[in-house]
């Protein structure tokens, strides 16, 4: 950081000398990690670019359809070249679906019938889903509603899929294996793709038959590989996270066999008409676009998640994972163990965005959560994730769950403003700087 910069800086956010020291020191440190990522970056943005002349994306494409969408020569393209970038059969990429909870839904439901048997071998799915299959609610046409049954097999301590004892939960019975990738709102480390491609292999060595599906939120361009090319049936997410690269204002996605993904789209649309239907009104290009940028701008948001990790460390905070672990999402905790420090943290967050700075975010009775959370998101879209956010429930321990970032520099200012905020309520940790 130069001199200009730092000057700025101070003139124009208040970031004291201090914190800029800090933050210098911090990015000398994580160099050769940041090196890593960009490695990564590379080997998916040839991926991307790849798929896209393979099928021979053109900017005829980009034009939008109204009504029924019949014939809509653009959306098949761009299911075609999803479908290529997570070597998958098919894919089913909609701006109509509306969250990455609905796009898992639809696979569920489209792929479950009463009588058959989901089990999770990543413990309790994340919060939002709870109430789709069942585990808590009023029913509302949930999986245990309509007489499908579910068990979990927990993490084991350290984190991880208890391989040894998928055995105990899969059996001939067992219609599909649930998986998620991402840590959610546990203080676990995500699950990467090694570990999903040992999953598979243990369920189908017991049931070939069953189907392995992946919640692939905050997980996709993380590694070089995505479940789908590690032997899961199908995986699903959302397009305001990390493949919308943050130009997609809506919209998910749902990729692997075809039969599979068939049998989604009748499940969002209805039965007889599947992908044959469903006008793009226009947002055609952004969602090609956003694609072709999602390599770069998921790296820039673990470049500023490495960033904060090696950071919070230096002032006495837990972290998860830390600055060095490798990464398969996005998520960055940090662990706070009071509410008034993680609520701080959020706060700066917000202050630090170029949206809404100045609104102070408090924790709030959000649908879908059991307990009061706070959330921090100035964002160009509503709810996305892959632009820089930082999300608390209000419970023992207090973990802040920061995510994204469009550009590095943003989730560095952003945290520093954190920390400049924390700084200024005289909170823990602050006695380092």
């Amino acid at each position: 950081m130069d001199t200009l910069c730092q000057n700025f800086l101070e003139r124009n956010f208040g970031i004291d000398e201090a914190i800029i020291k800090l933050t210098q020191s911090v990015e000398n440190e994580i160099k050769d990690i940041v090196k890593g990522i960009e490695s990564i970056r590379e080997i998916n943005q040839y991926k991307v670019i790849s798929a896209m002349q393979e099928h021979h994306l053109s900017d005829s494409h980009f034009g939008g359809t109204t009504g029924y969408g019949y014939n809509d020569r653009g959306r098949e393209v761009l299911d075609s070249v999803y479908a290529s970038v997570f070597g998958a059969e098919d894919a089913l990429v909609r701006h109509q679906i509306v969250s990455g909870t609905q796009a898992i839904a639809i696979c569920l439901f489209g792929n479950l019938r009463p009588g058959d048997e989901l089990v999770s071998v990543t413990g309790k799915p994340y919060d939002t889903l709870e109430e789709v299959i069942g585990l808590r609610g009023e029913g509302a046409g949930s999986l245990k509603e309509f007489g499908i049954a579910y068990r979990q097999l927990d993490l084991t301590d350290d984190g991880s899929i208890d391989i040894d004892n998928i055995k105990s939960v899969v059996g001939p019975q067992t219609k599909m294996v649930f998986i998620q990738r991402s840590r959610g709102y546990e203080w676990r480390d995500p699950v990467k793709v090694e570990d999903i491609r040992k999953a598979v292999e243990a369920v189908k060595a017991i049931n070939r038959d069953a189907i392995v599906m992946v919640d692939n939120c905050y997980g996709e361009f993380t590694e070089t590989e995505e479940p789908t090319q590690a032997g899961a049936d199908i995986m699903a997410g959302s397009l305001i996270k990390n493949p919308g690269g943050g130009l997609v204002p809506a919209g998910g996605y749902i990729a692997g066999k075809k039969e599979l993904v068939e049998n989604a789209a009748f499940r969002l649309t209805s039965p007889g008409l599947g992908k044959e239907l469903g006008a793009t009104l226009g947002n055609n290009r952004l969602m090609f676009q956003g694609l072709f940028m999602a390599p770069h701008t998921v790296a820039e948001s673990l470049k500023g998640a490495v960033f904060t990790a090696a950071l919070m460390q230096r002032l006495g905070f837990e972290t998860s994972p830390g600055p060095s672990e490798k990464r398969s999402d996005i998520i960055q905790a940090i662990r706070f163990n009071d509410p008034e420090s993680m609520i701080a943290f959020c706060q700066g967050i917000q202050k630090g965005s170029p949206v809404d700075s100045f609104v102070t975010p408090e924790p709030w009775e959000m649908p879908g959560y059991d307990s009061k959370v706070i959330m921090a998101a100035g964002a160009f879209i509503q709810g996305s994730s892959i632009e820089l956010s930082a999300d608390a429930p209000l419970k023992h321990p207090y973990i802040a769950y920061m995510q994204g970032g469009l550009v590095y520099e943003h989730v560095k200012l952003g945290v520093m403003t954190a920390l400049k905020f924390m700084k200024e309520k005289i909170l823990q940790g602050f006695d380092r700087i």
